[in-house]
């Protein structure tokens, strides 16, 4: 007989294989080259292809929770990566820019996200005492996903050509989402009276709407988005343009991206378990801002060019992992497939804001110095913050697991 301490690393397991299949679509920029050559579009056409990915993703993200209520986590996590898969393997048959943009961007893009924020929030939910930590190891899956598949896809590329890669990319993932969704099971939360420690007040959305709080996190949201996402479409012009480096050299700041990305999700996930959440947002505000400054204003060379792309993608992806437990820590774990959807469209509208500000202001500098001052408006905030209600009895939110499907 499975146990229930069993049974929730069995569901840790189905998630990570999940998130490892979602965060493939972070490759995408293996495909612009290719296809331009294949077809004749304009790179920048191309690329604009992952900004419609992205923006799809963070949308989804509003109707995921209403979603999973209507059809469980594993039938939603199967159906998402169905669609997913198809939209991938569909790709592969496309002759126009605008099917590109509908099926790799649009419908690949709606159907990650909705299984990404239901499958994380899920797995928060069966761990309440490990939020910190456990979203770590789900959104370091899915980073984890992006780094592995960077030399599957590129190997597909290399061998059959574009088009094939897509068809062949589109049966992994849909494999392995597919898969995983059935080591999945749903969480509910009950409150249960426990000693030394707190009740955990459930907000609805309307009712998190209603707190200044809600609108302050997501500042810090989109300013913690914004910063990564701003740097990961634009290292290697950076360590060009900025530190002087050569093409090949700087094209190896991609994979340092990757990395401390993915390191920054597992180590800063677990840290604010033990300090803190808001602290460890707040460490990741002051770096990012020395690092972006840095950029700005100090002659670079190598070492410290890496550092500072080092230093932003450790930070982005400890912010991203530690934010659904804040949401969780502010507005309880009801209602947060919902709540976090609505605080993640800071995600969706970062993706967008850093190349609109550079495209306003003229370029890296500029940007650059608009994110230290957002960094610095967000550590206030994160500094002075606190959640709006105030538990008062000696209860706690636990979980339990839904009698069997």
């Amino acid at each position: 007989m499975t146990t229930n301490t069993e049974k929730r690393w069995q569901i840790v397991i189905g998630t990570i294989i999940v998130q490892m299949g979602l965060g493939t679509i972070y490759t995408w920029s293996l495909f612009n080259q290719p296809l331009e050559d294949t077809f004749g579009w304009e790179l920048s056409a191309v690329a604009a292809t992952f900004s419609i990915t992205s923006f799809a993703l963070a949308f989804s993200t509003l109707f995921a929770g209403r979603l999973q209520d209507k059809l469980g986590i594993r039938l939603l996590i199967r159906c998402a990566g169905i669609v997913l898969g198809i939209g991938l393997i569909l790709s592969s048959q496309v002759s126009s820019l605008w099917m590109l943009y509908i099926l790799a961007g649009v419908v690949v893009g709606f159907a990650d996200g909705t299984a990404y924020i239901t499958s994380l929030s899920n797995l928060i939910k069966w761990f309440p005492e490990k939020k910190g930590l456990i979203s770590g190891v789900s959104v370091g899956a899915y980073g984890t996903g992006s780094l592995l598949f960077k030399f599957i896809n590129g190997s597909l590329i290399d061998t059959f050509g574009v088009s094939t890669a897509f068809m062949l990319w589109g049966i992994i993932v849909l494999i392995m989402i597919v898969g995983g969704s059935f080591l999945l099971k749903e969480a509910s939360v009950k409150s249960q009276n426990q000693t030394l420690q707190v009740q955990q007040k459930d907000y609805t959305v309307k009712e998190m709407l209603k707190t200044k709080q809600a609108y302050l996190l997501f500042v810090i949201f989109f300013t913690a988005c914004m910063s990564g996402l701003y740097l990961i479409g634009i290292v290697k012009d950076i360590g060009v343009s900025l530190a002087g480096l050569d093409i090949e050299t700087a094209a190896n700041a991609v994979a340092l991206v990757a990395i401390f990305n993915t390191t920054g999700r597992i180590i800063l996930g677990a840290l604010s378990d033990k300090v803190g959440r808001l602290k460890v947002v707040s460490g990741a505000l002051i770096v990012t801002a020395i690092a972006v400054s840095i950029l700005s204003f100090v002659p670079l060379n190598f070492p410290l060019f890496s550092a500072c792309v080092a230093g932003i993608a450790f930070c982005f992806g400890g912010n991203i992992t530690v934010f659904p437990a804040i949401v969780a820590d502010f507005f309880g774990l009801t209602n947060q497939s919902k709540n976090y959807g609505i605080i993640y469209q800071g995600f969706g509208i970062g993706a967008l804001s850093g190349s609109f500000i550079a495209e306003t202001l003229g370029g890296f500098v500029s940007t650059f110095i608009v994110i230290a001052i957002l960094c610095i408006i967000s550590l206030f905030i994160a500094l002075t913050i606190k959640p709006p209600y105030q538990r008062k009895n000696n209860r706690v939110d636990i979980i339990t697991s839904k009698i069997a499907d």
